[in-house]
């Protein structure tokens, strides 16, 4: 099953010299979470719904799903399974990978709302501004489809041999953000869609910009923390979030942000929702609407988003458009990291590991499919 082109495995990250790596949290499980020895949670709604502890096994227990960390699931905002592997519990932190790329998408969102930026406006780049510069075309609409057309290759051969992993683990780590800007164009702006890590870093940066003015890395982070903070993780009620920030004060947007399981899935309820628990609005319906639309190149990405919908560039879908709502959407992750959410169904979905892509890619993504299929 050949999907997005992921970066490499976490274990190459040593090469992030300025980055450090994310804790575990100091909460108490007893207060906030499952331990290994304790899989499930209670249901405490008269709800009806369908027995799924069957189809929540199947994903630790099968042999081609690689290794499932953490299933979580919820239904009309009530956690109706949640299941660790031994060595994992509710109070870790799990890495995004590129779940993170529509969570920056969501930041994004609050800056055009505030007027800030404008999405058809030329992306506030300051290397783009040279009078014959063709990359001056580009707008934050096309960053946010994946379709700028720079020259960003998520992933080649020999490995290393990419824009990812150069700007992620080798000679771009220092301003990462500057390494993925200072990339030509290989089509005209909008003319070719391009799943690029690369051009989430951009809308970080663009991001910290519009927030601050300083080019103190220590303040551009602080800045960018106190934004998502007091925008979108507040008010969702999420508290286990840490940002990784390059040397440059870029937060790594594309790759590298880490979170407790509840509070990936409380970030796929705000999505599904618009709301935070306490019926606060946090997404606006029009930005939701944006990030849920298919972008003009690929009909199952919209804004830095996968969608459960057919006409998608690669030779199979990468969510499973014929089992499930094409409401259905998902923030998708290296190695088998998925939020997936079907508002139609009152669903969100987490499933956390380590599954290498290909074959036990696509075992995992079709076991979730039927946990979906459940509700009906």
């Amino acid at each position: 099953m050949v999907k997005q082109r992921w970066l490499v495995p976490m274990a190459a990250g040593a090469a992030l010299v300025a980055i450090a790596a994310a804790p575990v949290l100091d909460t108490d499980p007893a207060d906030d979470g499952l331990s290994a020895d304790e899989p499930a949670a209670t249901e405490t709604s008269t709800v009806a719904r369908p027995d799924i502890t069957p189809l929540v096994d199947d994903l630790f227990s099968a042999d081609v799903v690689g290794e499932t960390r953490v299933v979580l699931v919820m239904h009309e905002g009530e956690i109706v399974a949640e299941r660790y592997a031994p060595g994992y519990t509710a109070d870790m932190r799990y890495i995004s990978w590129s779940m993170a790329k529509t969570l920056t998408a969501m930041l994004v969102g609050f800056l055009v709302e505030d007027g800030v930026l404008e999405l058809d406006a030329p992306a506030p780049i300051p290397e783009w501004q040279g009078e014959d510069d063709r990359r001056g075309a580009i707008t934050l609409r096309h960053l946010l489809h994946m379709a700028s057309g720079l020259e960003h290759t998520e992933v080649n051969d020999p490995i290393w041999d990419s824009d990812t992993n150069r700007m992620l683990f080798t000679s771009g780590t220092d301003d990462m953000a500057g390494y993925a800007v200072s990339q030509p164009l290989e089509a005209d702006p909008g003319e070719k869609f391009e799943y690029s890590s690369a051009t989430t870093v951009i809308l970080s940066r663009i991001i910290a910009d519009a927030l601050t003015d300083s080019e103190d890395p220590g303040e551009r982070a602080a800045a960018y923390r106190r934004f998502a903070e007091q925008r979108l993780l507040g008010p969702a009620g999420i508290s286990s979030v840490f940002f990784e920030f390059d040397a440059s004060g870029t937060q790594i947007g594309g790759s590298l942000i880490h979170a407790t399981a509840r509070d990936w899935a409380r970030l796929g309820e705000v999505m599904r929702t618009g709301q935070g628990p306490d019926g606060t609005q946090i997404i606006s319906p029009e930005w939701r609407s944006f990030m849920l639309t298919p972008s003009p190149l690929n009909g199952e990405y919209g804004g830095q988003t996968w969608l459960n919908r057919p006409g998608g560039v690669y030779d199979t879908p990468v969510l499973f458009p014929e089992r499930a709502p094409n409401t259905l959407f998902a923030f998708n992750g290296h190695l088998g990291q998925y939020i997936m959410v079907s508002p139609e169904q009152g669903l969100t979905v987490v499933r956390l590991g380590n599954t290498p892509d290909g074959e036990l890619r696509e075992a995992v993504v079709m076991r979730l499919a039927r946990i979906f299929e459940a509700f009906g």
